[in-house]
C-alpha cells in the first residue's frame, strides 16, 4: 500500500470522528435538522457540492487498454499525488470540523428544552414553543392576522427564535403581555398573549433560552402564543416562512380554532 493510502485512512478516521460528534446530537434529538450549505448534516458529506473530493490516481497503461509507451516516473507521481492528497484531505477534516460545531451549536440551542433547532449561515434558530398550528398569517374576520398562533396550556415554555436583545417584556395593548426580541439580523420576533415574561427590557438573550410562559391573556379565547415577525423597517411578515428558511417548520392546516 502506498503512504497516500494510508494518509487516506488516517484522514478519513479524523474525519468520521469529528462527524459522529455531531451525529450523536441526532440520536439523542431525532427533530434536530442542521441546515449546512443548503443540505441536512446527515447527507452534507455526500450531498453537498462543496464537500471535498479525494483525489484519484492516474490510470495505468493496463487500465487503459493501450501499451506502455515508456517507464512513468512513479516516485514524482507519487509526490504529486502528495500535494494534492493533504489539500483534499484537508479539506475534508475542516468540514468535517464545520459539522462537528453547527452540531453543538444545536445542542446548546436545545438546553432549555426547546422542541427543534437548527443553524442557518452559522447562527441558531428554535421554535419558539410545543403547540398546534391553529391560525396562520393573512386575511381573518375582516381583518388582518400578522402573526402565527400555537395553541397549549398556559404556561408552555416558550423559547427566543434566535439570539438578541429585550427590547420590550410587559403589558401590551391586545396581547395583555408580551416580549419583543431584536436580533442582529434587523429583525424582530414578538411573542403575545403570555402569562409570565422570564426575561427584562435590555436583557440578552439566546437562541433556545425560554423566555416566557404561555398565556391567554389580552384579547384571546385560549391559552396560545401568538408570534410575529417584523423586519428591520417594522413590517410584519409572515413567521412561517421566515422560519422555514432558517430551517424551522411549523407544520399542521392551521385551521384550528381562532383565539385572537
Amino acid at each position: 500500500m502506498s503512504p497516500w493510502h494510508g494518509r487516506v485512512a488516517i484522514a478519513a478516521v479524523a474525519t468520521g470522528a469529528t462527524v459522529a460528534a455531531g451525529h450523536s446530537v441526532f440520536e439523542q434529538q431525532p427533530t434536530v435538522e442542521i441546515r449546512n450549505v443548503g443540505h441536512t448534516a446527515t447527507g452534507a458529506l455526500i450531498q453537498s457540492s462543496s464537500a471535498p473530493e479525494l483525489p484519484r490516481r492516474a490510470p495505468t497503461a493496463a487500465a487503459t487498454g493501450h501499451a506502455a509507451r515508456a517507464t512513468p516516473d512513479l516516485a514524482a507521481m507519487d509526490d504529486d499525488m502528495d500535494v494534492a492528497d493533504v489539500a483534499s484531505l484537508t479539506k475534508a477534516v475542516k468540514y468535517g470540523e464545520e459539522l462537528a460545531k453547527d452540531a453543538l451549536k444545536v445542542r446548546q440551542a436545545l438546553a432549555d428544552g426547546a422542541p427543534a433547532a437548527s443553524v442557518f449561515d452559522g447562527v441558531e434558530f428554535v421554535k419558539p414553543c410545543v403547540g398546534t398550528f391553529t391560525s396562520g398569517f393573512g386575511a381573518r374576520w375582516g381583518t388582518t392576522h400578522y402573526g402565527i398562533d400555537l395553541a397549549n396550556k398556559i404556561g408552555t415554555p416558550i423559547y427566543a427564535v434566535t439570539d438578541g436583545i429585550v427590547v420590550d417584556s410587559g403589558p401590551a395593548s391586545g396581547f395583555g403581555l408580551w416580549v419583543r426580541v431584536l436580533h442582529p439580523s434587523g429583525f424582530t420576533s414578538v411573542y403575545g398573549h403570555i402569562n409570565r415574561s422570564l426575561v427584562r427590557e435590555g436583557q440578552r438573550v439566546k437562541a433556545g433560552q425560554q423566555i416566557a410562559e404561555m398565556g391567554n391573556r389580552g384579547q384571546s379565547t385560549g391559552p396560545h402564543l401568538h408570534l410575529e415577525i417584523w423586519d428591520a423597517l417594522g413590517r410584519k411578515i409572515n413567521p412561517l416562512g421566515w422560519l422555514a428558511t432558517r430551517g424551522i417548520r411549523v407544520t399542521g392546516t392551521g385551521n384550528g380554532p381562532a383565539l385572537h
